[in-house]
């Protein structure tokens, strides 16, 4: 599926979901007299959704694929606040509220990972690459694909044909 915009994104949604949510939980009593944490979170789970954005805005995979990792590590940076938290006796009321922000955290992080997968393993350069003669050159190179792989099932096809054939060949002659 395509996506015009990453408002769109399934990833972005669910990190600006998470971003929203901890603002409103950060505000919880058991951060009060914490130092830097809340704050901390707050901007590493706001990093997720806007390196997203981000990345996807600039118009080159390669620097979606720089932005995601940045995505990627502030997702690993929240987990790592949820992991100290979760021992922390303060914070022993909010157990289950943890769990559930640090599974939100590494479902973001596993899909950024297999978008940075497939992105690196594409020939596309990015939108800010894609003039006229780019995308005639793609769109001929996705025929070239579908044909050859087209052709590659006839030919299992036929083989599968001649292969019935000599055996009823076969059979027909331990007959005789």
């Amino acid at each position: 599926m395509k996506y015009n915009r990453f408002e769109d994104l399934p990833v972005w949604k669910l990190a600006a979901d998470l971003a929203a949510a901890m603002f409103e939980w950060t505000g919880h009593s058991s951060f009060r007299g914490k130092g830097d944490l809340s704050n901390q979170i707050q901007r590493a789970t706001l990093s997720i959704s806007n390196n997203i954005a981000e990345g996807f805005e600039r118009g080159t995979t390669n620097e979606l694929i720089a932005y995601l990792y940045i995505a990627r590590g502030s997702a690993g940076e929240v987990r790592s606040m949820l992991a100290v938290m979760k021992r922390m006796p303060s914070f022993a009321q909010l157990a289950s509220e943890i769990d559930r922000y640090y599974a939100e955290c590494e479902q973001i992080s596993r899909q950024l990972g297999g978008w940075l997968q497939s992105l690196q393993n594409s020939d596309i350069k990015g939108q800010r690459h894609l003039n006229e003669e780019a995308k005639r050159r793609f769109d001929g190179e996705q025929r070239r694909k579908a044909f050859l792989e087209s052709n590659a099932e006839q030919m299992k096809e036929i083989e599968a044909k001649i292969m019935e054939d000599v055996k009823k060949r076969n059979l027909g002659k331990e007959d005789e």
